[in-house]
This record gives structure tokens, C-alpha cells and sequence, in this order.
């Protein structure tokens, strides 16, 4: 097993799994000023997308070829695709939300994505097929490439037991690119020194390794492993943090109660937001209106996540189908 990535994910996988060979491979990385994700600002950024895309192509290449690489899967990455061996790709927005100002291009968008996911082996949708989905709109709406397979929700978590006895309040959880993960740190600590919450704050910096009280009540750790984070979460009552589509899968395993509050001008995080503010599971604040009291009192009138373990197929069943392709097609290229 190989592992390829950049910047903080690779930092974390790297101390989760330090026996395992890693490779630096940059990839594309959207930034946000501090208003969000101005128009014109994201529009300037697409050719160091198209640029990123073309250099993980090229590179996936020679890696394959180097590494003796039988399958590659592929994390929402659009390059990473070869015709040489099988390969997969993982994504959840199938359908790309775009900005009020050129969501008349939304259909458009979406043809050119579909035309990247079918030069993939196949493409795994990490979600439930059905109406009880987590992904709502972004999976469910427009005909999907005849490759798409739905997996299941996919979570590194799981419930232990029921803790009755909450250690906590609320669990900060942050994320995200700069500036915004920082804006969004300062404003829950300076409401928080103002509130009688028991509360952690998770500052998703995995580069570092701090542990800070900073009263009776309010602390905060720089990074937490899987098992650490697993367990803070169970013993906490509310979680606070982005609405990104692997926290709600995590939070949807675990059964909780969550406050979202999207990056300002993400419009994937906006809209996962809405979808379970709307659906009554989770309440939503945009940042600028953060006001953590009123929020902590309105979330109990929301039923949190539930633990959902409906009908779609079984990972390990569909991970197992595709390993079984690997050997013939190894075959055939040494032949």
C-alpha cells in the first residue's frame, strides 16, 4: 500500500499509518480570502487547477510504472486515472455546486466531470442509494456515469457502547483551508470565554503538536488520532464544525448532535448546511452570525443523526470484486 498526498492530509496519514510508503504528490487547493470565495478570486484559480491536473496525470505515470502499481484509488482527484491498470474514483460530488452568479453553467459542469469520472475504472460514491441519503442533491439529482457504484457512507469511527455521562459540552472540530479555519477558531474561542461551556477545541493542524488550557472549562489540542478524536466525540454533547461531507459521515456513524456553520462561499458546505437544517438533523449558522448561546439552545430541537444501516451494497463486497480484477489484468499486461 502506497500513499500519495500533500500539505495536511499527508501529515495526518502519515502519523496514522507511519509504517506505510508515502509520496509527496501536490495537488490543486482551492483558497478562500477572508470574505470567502469572492467570484472573480475562484475564477483566477482554475488554471492552477487545470495545471495541478495535467501534473498528477503525468506523475501517476511514472509512478505506476516505477512502484509496479496494480490499482489506484482515487480521493475526488481528477488526474489520477491510466489506462494501464484498473483505477477508482471516489467522490461524493458527483453533481459541482456553483455560485448563484454562474450556476446557469451548473449542467455544463457536470457533462465535463462526468467525462473525468468515465476515464476511471470505476467511480464509488461514498452514500446510500436511497431517500434516507446523506448526500442529498450533490449524488442524487443528475443520471450518473454508467461506472458509478454507491458504497455506503465511509468513516474511520465507531460507536462504543453508550456513554451516558457527557464530558463535555461541545466539541469544536476545524478544518479547512487558511484563512478562513483561523477566522473560524478566533471567533468560537472569544464566544466560548464568554460562555460557561465545557468545551475542546480540535484545531485540525496536524504539523503541530500543542495541548493549551485556557481556563476551567476551555482547552484545545492541535490534532487528535482516529481513536482519540473517536472517543472525544462519543463523550461529547454537541459537535461544532464545518459541514464538510467526511465530517458528516463521521458524525451520521456516530449518532450526534452537530452545530454546522459552512466556510463562507463554499457551496458544497452551504448547501449540506441547508439540507440537514431543513431536514431537522442538524442546526446551521452562517460564520458571520455565529452566536454560540443561541445556538446551543436552539440545537435541541433538532434530532442529530441517527445511525442509518440501509440497503446500499457492502463495501468490503464491491472492494472485493475489484481486487479480483487485478490479477488477470496483471496477467495480461506482462503478457
Amino acid at each position: 500500500m502506497i500513499i500519495a498526498a500533500d500539505g495536511r492530509p499527508y501529515d495526518l496519514l502519515k502519523k496514522e499509518f507511519p509504517a506505510l510508503i508515502f509520496y509527496r504528490l501536490p495537488g490543486f487547493a482551492p483558497t478562500y480570502n477572508e470574505k470567502g470565495a469572492a467570484p472573480f478570486h475562484m475564477l483566477r484559480q482554475i488554471p492552477a487547477l487545470l495545471r495541478a491536473t495535467i501534473i498528477e496525470h503525468r506523475t501517476i505515470r511514472r509512478l505506476v510504472h516505477e512502484e509496479n502499481i496494480s490499482a489506484v484509488i482515487s480521493d475526488s482527484r481528477f488526474g489520477l486515472f491510466t489506462r494501464t491498470i484498473p483505477t477508482v474514483y471516489i467522490v461524493h460530488q458527483v453533481r459541482i455546486l456553483l455560485p448563484v452568479w454562474i450556476r446557469l453553467f451548473e449542467r455544463v459542469v457536470y457533462f465535463i466531470h462526468r467525462r473525468i469520472m468515465m476515464q476511471y475504472t470505476e467511480c464509488w460514491i461514498p452514500d446510500y442509494s436511497g431517500s434516507e441519503n446523506l448526500s442529498g442533491k450533490l449524488a442524487h439529482s443528475f443520471r450518473l456515469a454508467p461506472n458509478s457504484k454507491f458504497i455506503g457512507p465511509l468513516t474511520r469511527f465507531t460507536k462504543k457502547g453508550n456513554p451516558t455521562k457527557k464530558r463535555r459540552d461541545i466539541l469544536a472540530i476545524l478544518s479547512g483551508p487558511e484563512p478562513q479555519r483561523t477566522i473560524f477558531e478566533k471567533l468560537i474561542f472569544e464566544q466560548l470565554q464568554q460562555l460557561n461551556f465545557r468545551a475542546l477545541i480540535v484545531r485540525g493542524i496536524p504539523e503541530t503538536n500543542e495541548h493549551r488550557s485556557f481556563s476551567r472549562t476551555v482547552s484545545s489540542v492541535s490534532i487528535l488520532s482516529a481513536e482519540e478524536l473517536n472517543n472525544e466525540i462519543l463523550s461529547s454533547e454537541i459537535i461544532l464544525s464545518r459541514p464538510g461531507y467526511s465530517t458528516v459521515m463521521d458524525l451520521a456513524a456516530l449518532g450526534k448532535k452537530a452545530i454546522f456553520v459552512p466556510t463562507p462561499g463554499q457551496t458544497e458546505q452551504e448547501y449540506l448546511a441547508k439540507y440537514f437544517h431543513d431536514r431537522k438533523i442538524c442546526f446551521s449558522m452562517d460564520q458571520k452570525k455565529l452566536d454560540l448561546k443561541f445556538a446551543m439552545n436552539s440545537v435541541c430541537e433538532y434530532t442529530g443523526f441517527t445511525r442509518n444501516e440501509t440497503s446500499s451494497p457492502q463495501l468490503s463486497e464491491i472492494v472485493a470484486a475489484f481486487l479480483a480484477q487485478l490479477p488477470q489484468r496483471g496477467l495480461q499486461q506482462v503478457e
